[in-house]
């Protein structure tokens, strides 16, 4: 599997690779690249609408194969977002990460979805 031994780096210079090799960059702005990401998120939501909710091993592998693609929709805008505003997507991640772990205490939410 790739996600073992591809970095965030270096999926945000590919993603940067892409956008440059077209001239695309100047459409790269913060707000258009956040609709685009909603967008796409709203596209993966849709692909469980009316559907009973699905566990993993229930799912067609075509049907794993187009949620893949839209999750894989979803995180390039992210790294488009990223490289457009120069943020350190790793240090906001770890950032967040932490910040959850503190509003969500393991001892109090163990179990617990709210």
């Amino acid at each position: 599997m790739a996600d073992a031994t591809t970095t965030l780096g270096e999926l945000r210079s590919r993603a940067d690779r892409f956008v440059r090799e077209r001239e695309w960059a100047r459409y790269h702005n913060p707000k258009d690249l956040s609709i685009a990401l909603s967008i796409e998120a709203s596209e993966l939501l849709e692909r469980f609408l009316w559907q009973e909710t699905p566990r993993p091993e229930q799912l067609r592998p075509e049907e794993r194969l187009a949620i893949a693609e839209e999750l894989a929709d979803v995180i390039i805008y992210g790294l488009h977002l990223s490289n457009a505003l120069d943020l350190d997507l790793s240090d906001a991640v770890l950032a967040k990460l932490d910040k959850d772990a503190a509003k969500y205490p393991v001892e109090r939410f163990r179990g617990r979805a709210r």
